[in-house]
């Protein structure tokens, strides 16, 4: 398996790395070839569950012709059966590598409804001809590629991420211990998780949550270019004691335990999710394997999801006020059986 880079840990590096696991488990020899990075804690990770890691130390991007040359000679030398890649530049590495060093399938997936630059356009089209199969994680996906014309229609396949959903149970103990350390006790406790970036739509989150009781609480996990302007937002909002910025997180599985509703901060519409399942993002099946309340100010592919019964335009924190503050006033925390 191919990745730009695992030092940061978003939803494709995570589903690569269960991959990984899942596959090793199953008995498969599982190697994942990194294009730049040390890989850190995933590393180890890997390797804990028996996966090798290779980072081929690539400082120029693309064009940096020793990655090339390291992975054409590792590729001769172990002979896979399967190079699956992730992501546009190690896709775009995988196909092209298989000219100079021919390997029995290559498959690559998309992770994303955004199509991206012109450049990353023609990356893909240039190349369309080389991989056997193409996978996306959502419909949403798939279409939005076949309309930029980035992939031809009978190469194309969606296969939905998955998650272990035993991993992803209530734990009372865990959940406890997290909201001690979160100085949390019986104040509903909401939690959002993603990259500090305009394309979230975070400050829309904060000013809803700024007009919401005293007791409510959110906690930011993520880490991004607008960390200190939401801080400075938070400040004026004066919310300082009762928003949480944790960073960035490799594994949120904690805090999640914590939260009594979770909130996916995403332009263009807000969604409420009571049971329905998920064909695109993993989140949304570890939040239901935790019973937790979803909203979502949606992207592309979330639809595939959920039950739409509320709407919010982005940038407009009024209708995410009343639907936060119905939930907190219902206060309803409970299994996803009884809904």
């Amino acid at each position: 398996m191919i990745i730009p880079g695992l030092d940061r840990i978003a939803g494709a590096e995570r589903q690569l790395i269960l991959l990984a696991k899942g596959l090793r488990k199953r008995g498969w020899q599982v190697s994942v070839v990194a294009l730049s990075g040390a890989g850190d804690a995933a590393a180890a990770e890997l390797a804990a569950h028996g996966v090798r890691f290779l980072s081929l130390n690539m400082r120029k991007g693309l064009a940096d012709p020793r990655g090339w040359i390291r992975f054409h000679l590792w590729l001769r030398r172990n002979r896979p059966d399967i190079v699956h890649a992730h992501l546009p530049h190690a896709a775009w590495f995988a196909r092209w590598s298989r000219l100079a060093a021919p390997v029995r399938v290559v498959l690559d997936t998309l992770h994303s409804s955004s199509t991206g630059t012109v450049g990353r356009k023609l990356g893909y089209r240039s190349s369309n001809w080389l991989p056997d199969k193409v996978t996306a994680v959502s419909h949403a996906a798939a279409q939005a590629h076949l309309a930029a014309a980035m992939v031809s229609e009978d190469k194309l396949i969606v296969l939905p991420n998955g998650v272990d959903v035993e991993e992803w149970q209530p734990d009372p103990f865990v959940r406890s211990v997290a909201r001690r350390e979160l100085e949390v006790n019986a104040e509903f406790l909401w939690f959002a998780a993603g990259r500090l970036d305009p394309v979230k739509d975070y400050p829309t989150l904060l000013r809803a949550f700024s007009d919401l009781p005293e007791p409510a609480r959110l906690v930011i996990a993520g880490a991004g270019p607008l960390e200190s302007e939401l801080r400075s937002l938070s400040n004026d909002l004066g919310l300082q004691s009762r928003i949480r910025f944790l960073g960035f997180q490799p594994d949120i599985r904690r805090w999640m335990q914590a939260a009594d509703a979770f909130v996916f901060e995403v332009r263009r519409i807000l969604n409420l999710s009571l049971k329905q399942r998920s064909e695109d993002v993993r989140e949304q099946y570890q939040i239901l394997a935790n019973a937790k309340r979803i909203f979502i100010i949606s992207q592309a592919g979330k639809q595939e999801l959920l039950d739409i019964v509320a709407n919010n335009r982005p940038g407009q924190p009024f209708n995410l006020d009343v639907i936060m503050r119905t939930q907190i006033d219902k206060d309803i925390r409970f299994g996803i059986s009884e809904f």
